[in-house]
């Protein structure tokens, strides 16, 4: 019996596990800060103690986070690209989206023709374009400002967000609905792009 007890005990899952150097490292530092924590609370020369070891310790902290940010330099050569470009024309990305429809990047060539349908409604002033501005803030602009296209809006929305940010699986028959979403949403408001035309 001590024998098969023995024997199960030394299985690996009935072994102590034992802390990781980091592990023990956070303790050590841990046990550090609670012995000067106490010393700060002891009064008298103790008190004192505990202040100058912290005081010396933020020192040190400070002085290597100053050379550290000295270091530390902004890569002229490196930069963000934006994803979106604000400022394209409609025109330039339905181009973009065919010369995707030809090599059969459905998803690539989704999200052309939803960024068609927001310059199209940006450069009629019925909405702006703003970088950072996500899909979600533009559908609630359109739902707000245009509720005639605001299912369509939807449809197309979701249909971005479904493809670029959930990254499912897109097909050609994706990108034809996203089309037909759009010109839904451009029917529904030619009314207010002519007067917008008209106004400018």
């Amino acid at each position: 019996m001590r024998r098969v007890t023995a024997e199960v005990l030394a299985r690996a899952e009935f072994v102590e596990a034992r802390p990781s150097l980091w592990q023990r490292a956070l303790n050590a530092v841990g046990d550090f800060v609670g012995r000067i924590l106490e010393l700060l609370g002891s009064g008298g020369r103790g008190s004192v103690i505990g202040t100058l070891i912290l005081l010396g310790l933020c020192a040190v902290v400070a002085v290597l986070l100053w050379r550290f940010s000295r270091r530390v330099q902004r890569n002229p050569a490196s930069s963000v690209a934006a994803t979106d470009p604000i400022g394209r024309s409609s025109r330039q990305w339905r181009e973009e989206a065919g010369d995707h429809e030809a090599a059969g990047r459905w998803r690539a060539a989704l999200r052309c023709h939803y960024r068609a349908l927001i310059a199209d409604l940006a450069a009629a002033g019925l909405l702006e374009e703003v970088p950072g501005r996500t899909s979600g803030e533009y559908l609630r602009v359109v739902t707000d400002d245009l509720p005639l296209a605001a299912d369509a809006f939807a449809e197309a929305t979701g249909a971005f967000e479904s493809a670029w940010y959930g990254h499912a699986e897109v097909a050609a028959d994706d990108v034809q609905r996203v089309r037909a979403a759009s010109s839904n949403v451009l029917a529904a408001t030619s009314g207010r792009r002519l007067a917008a035309v008209a106004a400018s």
